[in-house]
């Protein structure tokens, strides 16, 4: 596996430097994976969004694995119920539906309300919620408002929150906060994150005491996180640099693989020491290229799976890949993106 994943940085490599041909490239990369894996996760279908709104940008299942719930552009959280999507919760004390069901306009999102991330306590169902412009938050198991429970830490305002994960072993809460600089609205009105930014930190909010704590700093933008489930460690991706760390809450984190492209939400495979994350391969040229990659890893960084997404997210970036288990022992993928209006749902 270890050779295929330098195949496939090194093609990339290739790429950004127009030594082979991008399109014929980018028809071979899925099969490249497919030489000594068998993708279990072969059947597809999508759960289509209500009218207007786009970018399922984080996708969860409660304790109960109803759902999915999803955030998406016009502030909402939503839960599927078996049948369609409706309303479930809402971070802004600003937002009505009469202003904001369907919008898709960035201008908005101070008022309306962005979700970047969210999971839940397995224990009590609340639902701890990281947002776009500034806020963390927590609601409980029937919805509704959520109450704000921290803007910033150390006197650093929050800037770009954008990944969140629940540990059930330590009943802490882990969150990143992609850089000082930067905002969504800065990324999504074309302005490029900066390798060099190092502004970023991984912030550890403890659900008994309601204290919070700065674990890392000087991040180059920092995307996860996702906790190991046994109190261990917890896992981040650096975007600026395409690695993946582990960190044991004390000395320097270590890292544990390279990507050949964007690391975003890390999240727990159902399976003890494993995680997915979404890499998105980007090839700089006009029109801009993007292909979508689902990497499940173990804590070592080993490879056991990359999983194309070229046939349904065509040029388009994957945020999160998220895998369950039914109580039948059904396996199933829930993907998202920021810029569809579905959820993909890949079974074995």
């Amino acid at each position: 596996m270890y050779k295929l994943h330098f195949i496939l940085a090194t093609i990339v490599e290739l790429m950004a430097k127009k030594t082979l041909s991008v399109f014929i490239i980018l028809y071979f990369l899925p099969h490249l994976y497919a030489l000594r894996l068998t993708d279990p996760f072969t059947k597809y279908s999508q759960l289509n969004l209500p009218p207007g709104p786009v970018g399922p940008d984080s996708v969860a299942l409660n304790p109960s694995n109803k759902g999915p719930y999803v955030g998406v552009s016009d502030g909402r959280i939503l839960k599927y119920n078996g049948r369609e999507f409706e309303d479930f919760a809402w971070i802004s004390p600003n937002r009505s539906k009469a202003l904001c069901d369907g919008v898709r306009n960035l201008t908005m999102g101070r008022t309306c309300g962005r979700t970047l991330g969210f999971s839940f306590d397995p224990q009590t169902g609340d639902l701890y919620v990281v947002g776009a412009y500034g806020g963390f938050y927590r609601v409980g198991p029937k919805g509704g408002l959520a109450k704000k429970i921290a803007s910033g830490v150390n006197n650093v305002p929050f800037k770009f929150l954008n990944g969140i994960d629940f540990d059930p072993y330590r009943r802490v809460v882990y969150f990143t906060d992609t850089s000082s600089k930067y905002n969504f609205t800065d990324v999504l009105m074309g302005n490029p994150l900066s390798s060099k930014d190092s502004t970023g930190r991984l912030i550890e909010y403890d659900t008994r005491t309601g204290k919070l704590r700065v674990l890392l700093d000087k991040l180059h933008l920092p995307t996860g996180p996702a906790a190991s489930g046994d109190g261990r460690y917890v896992m981040y991706g650096s975007f600026g640099t395409h690695q993946i760390f582990k960190y044991y809450f004390k000395g320097e984190p270590q890292k544990v693989l390279d990507l050949p492209g964007y690391p975003l939400k890390i999240k727990r495979s159902p399976e003890s020491g494993l995680f997915w994350v979404p890499v998105n391969v980007v090839v700089r040229q006009k029109p801009l290229l993007i292909h979508s990659f689902g990497y499940k890893f173990n804590s070592t960084g080993g490879v056991i799976l990359a999983k194309s997404f070229a046939a349904q997210y065509s040029g388009v970036q994957v945020n999160i890949v998220q895998e369950y288990r039914s109580n039948l022992g059904r396996r199933r993928l829930y993907v998202g993106s920021i810029n569809v209006a579905f959820v993909g749902v890949y079974e074995s």
